[in-house]
């Protein structure tokens, strides 16, 4: 049994704090051929998320400790909404739906859980950057 308590949480921040990407994730599937995503995520301010998107799937983001933003944007890189978790506060997660593009701004260390369908790489997520370039979105 996995027990998700503040010693998992504690050494996904240790190890996300050595982290070039300043965030470390842990993999909550029950074995290699779940065709979900589900996963625990450390990230510290400074960490970049790169704007991206799931097309096939929605993106459920639940907040368990930390304070971040959740940053949505148009298809021409515009923001057009801006989430602020907090669960001391009360706000506890969102569902990004899919094909939304978006990222998030890290205001205090953070633990997310989140939750996507299909496998990962197999999932048809992308990053606006790249999909600019291919597509030309702007």
């Amino acid at each position: 049994m996995i027990q998700i308590d503040k010693e998992l949480i504690n050494s996904l921040f240790d190890k996300a704090a050595v982290s070039d990407r300043k965030r470390m994730n842990f993999d909550l599937r029950t074995s290699s051929n779940d065709d979900g995503q589900r996963m625990l995520n450390a990230l510290l301010p400074g960490s970049i998320v790169p704007i991206h998107r799931h097309p096939k799937s929605n993106e459920n983001v639940i907040l368990l400790c930390g304070k971040l933003e959740e940053v949505i944007y148009d298809a021409e890189g515009n923001e057009t909404e801006r989430i602020n978790l907090d669960p001391l506060a009360g706000r506890f997660g969102c569902v990004v739906p899919a094909g939304s593009w978006h990222t998030v701004e890290v205001i205090e260390p953070s633990v997310i859980y989140e939750a996507k369908d299909g496998k990962y790489g197999e999932d048809g997520s992308e990053n606006f950057v790249e999909a600019e370039s291919m597509h030309s979105i702007k």
